[in-house]
């Protein structure tokens, strides 16, 4: 394949939303911990009422995110459109809710796993089926 094999590969748009995708993941699952942590630690919520929260708060920070930056080539610009977007992403996202906790008190009570790391496995497992339907249905990319 060779390296311009591998540049057109690591170029093509769904790779490169991915790629993106990952990224504001990542940065969003260190923000939903640092806020899991500080609801159940400081403010004495039950891990998946902070959980909650905490999920709620970064659907709305992920996708000004990823409407700016990962589907950049879709976002919403009209206030119309960016309020339809917010809408189906929270749906989408509201709808991966009960996987993410159900995953996070399985981690917990089933593996023993403290609850910030079983929380970063559930984050990830739900991410799958997350990317999939926004990029489907939120911004409409077959």
């Amino acid at each position: 394949m060779g390296d311009s094999g591998y540049r057109a590969v690591a170029r093509h748009p769904t790779v490169v939303r991915l790629y993106r995708f990952v990224i504001v993941g990542a940065s969003a699952a260190l923000v939903q911990t640092a806020v899991l942590w500080l609801l159940v630690e400081f403010g004495g919520l039950n891990y998946l009422v902070g959980a909650t929260i905490a999920i709620e708060f970064t659907i709305i920070l992920q996708y000004v995110v990823n409407n700016a930056w990962t589907f950049q080539h879709a976002k919403y610009t009209t206030r119309y459109d960016y309020f339809v977007g917010l809408v189906r992403t929270n749906i989408v996202r509201g709808s991966a809710i009960p996987l993410q906790l159900g995953l996070l008190w399985a981690f917990v009570n089933w593996g023993g796993l403290v609850y910030l790391l079983a929380n970063g496995f559930a984050i990830f497992i739900s991410g799958l089926y997350r990317y999939y339907l926004d990029s489907r249905w939120t911004w409409q990319i077959a």
